[in-house]
């Protein structure tokens, strides 16, 4: 999983370039939000950004709502690290599209925890868009039938849009995944050959022909 961190003070984002590279993640690193930004549009997409909430320039809010912004197939895990703890400023990170906060000075166990838990977000979301994906590829090979269909009440022949008629098994073989074989019914067998309808054994004709 790869991971961006931005933050503005060097020694915090060396602990968590050190922490997060031991925790066996791929790890990237801004020194602001204007960088960040940058590396995400040129290096993305990022499954997890770190990022202080305090930076020069670009705030980390701000970079949150940037990035929530962009038409991304998978959205990343955005955990924002931040030394405001007030009730009002962790309600205005989350609706800037934070996922998850960390207060300053934050534990170790606690980070690590917290990414654990987006990483479980992180991979439940990619089962999903998998998912996601196969159902439109299945629905994309699937043709049905639907509405009224004029048949002939004699020969069945189906009148299709153009005003033709086509037989039923050529007009649901263009307009579905069916295929078709040919045999005999025991009343066709009795009426078109009788002579071996009348020995019992109608495994004489071949359904093809």
């Amino acid at each position: 999983m790869s991971i961006l961190i931005a933050e503005d003070d060097a020694v915090s984002r060396r602990v968590l370039e050190r922490m997060l590279t031991n925790w066996g993640y791929a790890v990237e690193s801004a020194s602001d939000g204007e960088i960040a930004w940058e590396q995400i549009r040129a290096n993305g997409p990022f499954s997890m950004i770190v990022l202080d909430w305090m930076m020069p320039g670009m705030s980390g809010v701000e970079l949150c709502r940037r990035v929530r912004d962009e038409p991304l197939s998978i959205q990343p895990h955005i955990i924002l690290v931040t030394s405001k703890s007030q009730d009002e400023d962790i309600i205005a990170g989350l609706d800037a599209g934070a996922n998850d906060y960390v207060t300053k000075p934050f534990q170790q166990a606690e980070l690590r925890a917290r990414v654990r838990a987006g990483l479980r977000i992180i991979e439940l979301q990619m089962s999903l868009a998998q998912r996601v994906a196969e159902l439109e590829e299945a629905l994309a090979h699937v043709k049905t039938l639907q509405g009224i269909l004029p048949i002939c009440m004699y020969c069945h022949k189906i009148r299709t849009d153009d005003e033709s008629w086509q037989r039923i098994e050529q007009y649901i073989s263009a307009h579905s995944e069916a295929t078709f074989s040919h045999s005999l019914c025991p009343e066709c067998l009795a009426e078109h050959y009788p002579e071996v309808a009348n020995q019992g054994d109608t495994n004489k004709m071949d359904p093809q022909d």
